[in-house]
């Protein structure tokens, strides 16, 4: 790992967790996703763009069988008293009766999450848990059942391994912390 700064779009960063660091914690919850959903063939439901690095890592150690789909979560301001309304945009499988997994990179605020579950749950699935690279529970303002979570950070803004400043750094095999 580069211990150098970094700078994206005039914000400096700093190493935060090494690409090693960030593999052990998502092997060690695909360890637990793959003991936990034995024989249960679930459906992982990707949330793009963010979650697409620690999808594939993840996945590449879940020893059952299981479905892959990837959605994107489309959010506007609806009419009324609804606030804001989600969109699922990519969902074209029937997951009545179906375990879903929802692979999210970041939950801070868990305002997407918040709105995506019942969504999901509308649609019959036989259950819908949550697995995330990241949880940053100083920012939570929604209640979210959270029962996978590969690591619980400071409420600090992060980039690399999928996560974007503006669009670019997601690339980046590591993560790093502004500075």
């Amino acid at each position: 790992m580069g211990h150098s700064h970094i700078t994206i779009h005039n914000k400096a960063f700093r190493p935060y967790l090494s690409a090693a660091q960030l593999d052990e914690a998502v092997t060690g919850l695909a360890a637990r996703l793959s003991a936990d959903y034995a024989g249960r063939q679930p459906l992982f439901v990707v949330v793009l763009t963010g979650g697409f690095m620690f999808a594939s890592d993840l996945l590449k150690h879940f020893t059952g069988l299981c479905e892959i789909v990837f959605i994107r979560v489309a959010s506007y301001e609806g009419t009324g008293s609804t606030g804001v309304v989600q969109e699922i945009l990519g969902l074209r499988e029937d997951v009545q009766g179906r375990h879903l997994i929802v692979i999210e990179d970041i939950v801070d605020t868990g305002t997407t999450m918040h709105h995506l579950l019942p969504t999901l749950l509308a649609k019959g699935p036989a259950s819908v848990e949550i697995a995330t690279l990241f949880f940053k529970p100083e920012s939570l303002k929604h209640e979210v059942d959270l029962r996978y979570v590969a690591m619980e950070i400071p409420n600090d803004f992060v980039v690399g391994y999928g996560l974007d400043y503006d669009g670019l750094g997601r690339n980046l095999p590591d993560v790093y912390v502004a500075v």
